[in-house]
């Protein structure tokens, strides 16, 4: 967790403690959900390493409300679409509460992205300096060879970044898996285009401990127990509870 200096404005410091995003915090203070020390809360006004911070049950319910999806994008599916007329995730998930993708997976390739309404955590999971791992299973157009998997697991260097080592293993003639600790726009794509490869099929499995499982390509479970309180675990390296 970020080590929080002293004094801090109320909106960052109840985002550091991870109760809400900062946009949140300033609603909740605008509703005069927030207390310090027992007095009302005002947007600016800075918490001192004593004081005491308190959220009014109104402010609690609403963060109970948080919703996490393990969802399985089918191919041809736009994550955000950026031009009317394409089919993107909003469009085609029937859902009861507004949700939003952490992440992008490109068009052409499918599985597991996470869907919630809970802004804290974007950051936390897809900043690179993170670290957190997401798996994939890749099928080429032609048989791999002997140096392929040595290769492409050291780091290579690509148009405007070079990759960082990963872990790759190769499941088939044709296929492998291989574990990102970060995630560019069509990243694995483009590390096989380095070596002639062009990608048959490409489908995300893995997000931290967060599974695919047997969920069908248009699918969706709900994150809850264990699996989320060791997600937040892992996401913040403190025990967390939604």
């Amino acid at each position: 967790m970020t080590e929080i200096i002293y004094p801090i404005r109320i909106n960052r410091y109840l985002a550091l403690k991870n109760y809400c995003s900062r946009r949140q915090a300033d609603e909740f203070i605008k509703q005069k959900q927030i207390k310090i020390n027992g007095k009302i809360a005002k947007l600016g006004n800075k918490v001192f390493e004593k004081d005491k911070v308190a959220l009014r049950a109104q402010a609690k319910k609403t963060q109970k409300q948080r919703v996490y999806l393990a969802y399985n994008k089918p191919v041809g599916i736009e994550t955000h679409a950026s031009i009317k007329g394409q089919k993107d995730i909003k469009g085609t998930l029937e859902f009861k509460t507004r949700l939003f993708p952490l992440g992008r997976l490109d068009k052409d390739s499918y599985g597991l992205m996470i869907l919630t309404n809970d802004g804290r955590i974007t950051d936390k999971l897809l900043n690179p300096k993170y670290e957190h791992e997401k798996e994939y299973l890749v099928e080429v157009d032609r048989l791999l060879s002997p140096n392929f998997i040595k290769r492409i697991s050291s780091g290579i260097q690509l148009e405007d970044f070079h990759t960082k080592k990963c872990f790759v293993e190769q499941t088939g003639k044709k296929s492998f898996r291989i574990i990102l600790t970060e995630g560019k726009k069509r990243q694995i794509r483009r590390m096989c285009e380095v070596f002639r490869y062009n990608v048959l099929d490409l489908k995300r499995i893995r997000i931290m401990n967060i599974k695919l499982y047997d969920l069908k390509p248009g699918q969706y479970r709900e994150i809850q127990g264990e699996e989320l309180k060791e997600f937040f675990k892992n996401l913040f390296s403190v025990p967390h509870f939604a």
